[in-house]
């Protein structure tokens, strides 16, 4: 299987779904990254320890990305793990989502939403910024790449104002919203960082289907619900443009592995599927 060829990589939302299959694909890998940081709200959680025993390069890292201190924590710790290295590849795959319609949609929802969606991989981006231009100065000479310093926003069609993508099948206005502020966030990294070697990109994983006998879900836990707010759905991705309906999740993440392997300069700001389309902002 071929993979972006980063030596070190932090994915968020490790507490399962997407991200926990990311972090499965990575260890899999002919050549799997030297350090491979799994952010997750549940450093007790039992998928992601089990996965844990027996692989030294696999960190553990507790991280809530709505949290200013979980994040300056997180980047501290990952700051003494690499020991003067950078950070070669950030996910930003933590998210959040709930059910809405145009008529029942909150300020609540759309304030939850923004801070989780569009905020949290702001400013986890922002805290790891000094560690991904190590990388990139490190790699000075070579063209932009997933190999040098990489930003990677993991976004929703269903984001694409140009398609808004099954609106017929869920509305879900403030996610909706939050993935198209995302993909701006994702646009303005690339023109600030491009030029410091870092390749910023968005990426839908598609739809993916969950384990026989339970729901496909719909997105990866990023943080921990504030007491007193109702729960909403979480899971593993947000649904795709795929004519074929949800992809099992070795499909989904094999496949964005495999798109950011082949991402170059010309890839910079630029907004892809799991399968390697190119999709509309």
């Amino acid at each position: 299987m071929e993979g972006p060829g980063a030596q070190h990589v932090l994915v968020t939302g490790c507490d399962g779904g997407v991200g926990l299959g990311l972090v499965k694909r990575f260890l899999e890998l002919p050549c799997p990254p030297r350090r491979l940081f799994a952010a997750c709200t549940n450093p007790d959680g039992k998928a992601l320890n089990e996965l844990a025993l027996g692989t030294p390069n696999l960190v553990v890292l507790p991280l809530d990305v709505t949290d200013a201190g979980s994040i300056g924590a997180a980047a501290g710790r990952v700051r003494e793990e690499l020991r003067g290295a950078g950070l070669g590849l950030l996910i930003n795959n933590a998210g959040a989502r709930r059910r809405s319609t145009l008529q029942t949609e909150t300020a609540e929802n759309m304030a939850l939403l923004y801070a989780t969606n569009t905020v949290g991989p702001l400013q986890v981006t922002q805290a790891f910024l000094p560690l991904l231009q190590e990388a990139a100065e490190a790699g000075r000479g070579q063209g932009l790449s997933c190999s040098r310093a990489a930003v990677v926003n993991v976004s929703s069609a269903m984001g694409s104002i140009g398609v808004a993508a099954a609106w017929g099948d869920a509305q879900d206005v403030s996610y909706r919203c939050s993935k198209a502020a995302l993909n701006m966030l994702t646009k303005c990294q690339a023109l600030q960082y491009g030029d410091s070697g870092i390749l910023c990109v968005a990426i839908d994983p598609g739809y993916v289907e969950a384990a026989p006998g339970r729901q496909a879900k719909n997105e990866t836990p990023s943080c921990r619900p504030p007491s007193g707010r109702a729960r909403g759905r979480r899971g593993s991705a947000p649904l795709s443009l795929s004519p074929q309906g949800p992809v099992t999740m070795e499909e989904s993440t094999q496949g964005v592995l495999r798109v950011l392997a082949g991402l170059s300069a010309s890839s910079n700001g630029t907004f892809w599927d799991w399968r390697g389309q190119r999709l509309p902002w």
